[in-house]
């Protein structure tokens, strides 16, 4: 009984996913930032939605940014999301722009550092609009960067003190001042 239950659980394991558990996967890689977001965004449409973002040097592209995006070969639901890509290599700058996101009801959705073809190297961060969403929900972001993990550890329990909550980081060599780890924290807002 113990063998026929065994093979019975092997080959259950062995059987393809049914149609609704199917993903389909659709990989953009740019050295433009600006065209990743379009990208980005005609995925969307198509009903795909961002799953990670990677930045770096690939063997055809060179400096190149990576996203990857799927959607449920069953439930897919074209223009659920939006998406809206900041990249800049001051800490002022993105700072603004995450709040200016924010306020519109840009989701932080993953960053990553890329060596830009215009921009040089730049923190990019990739947000996400819930068009869907019954209530209109904001954040407010805070962007930390210092190239000292101890430094990092105190501002990280200030911020967590005031109620926000850490949602991305990075560490590398950025132009926001040599090499920093860089976070990203996220409160919500009431409209």
């Amino acid at each position: 009984m113990m063998i026929r239950l065994m093979i019975l659980v092997l080959l259950s394991a062995a059987v393809p996913a049914a149609a609704e558990d199917a993903f389909e996967y659709r990989v953009l890689a740019t050295t433009k930032t600006s065209t990743m977001e379009k990208e980005l965004n005609q995925g969307a449409e198509a009903g795909y939605r961002m799953e990670k973002v990677m930045g770096g040097g690939t063997a055809f592209g060179g400096s190149e940014v990576v996203v990857v995006m799927s959607k449920t070969k069953s439930g897919a639901t074209p223009g659920r999301y939006a998406y809206k890509l900041l990249a800049a290599n001051k800490t002022s700058t993105m700072q603004k722009e995450l709040q200016d996101a924010g306020r519109e009801g840009f989701d932080y959705k993953d960053q990553t550092v890329f060596n830009s073809a215009y921009g040089g190297v730049e923190l990019m961060v990739i947000l996400e609009l819930n068009r869907q969403r019954r209530s209109a929900m904001r954040f407010h972001y805070k962007l930390l960067a210092t190239q000292r993990t101890s430094t990092m550890q105190k501002e990280l329990q200030q911020a967590g003190d005031l109620g926000f909550k850490f949602v991305g980081g990075t560490v590398s060599k950025t132009a926001f001042g040599g090499k920093e780890v860089v976070s990203i924290l996220r409160k919500e807002i009431a409209d």
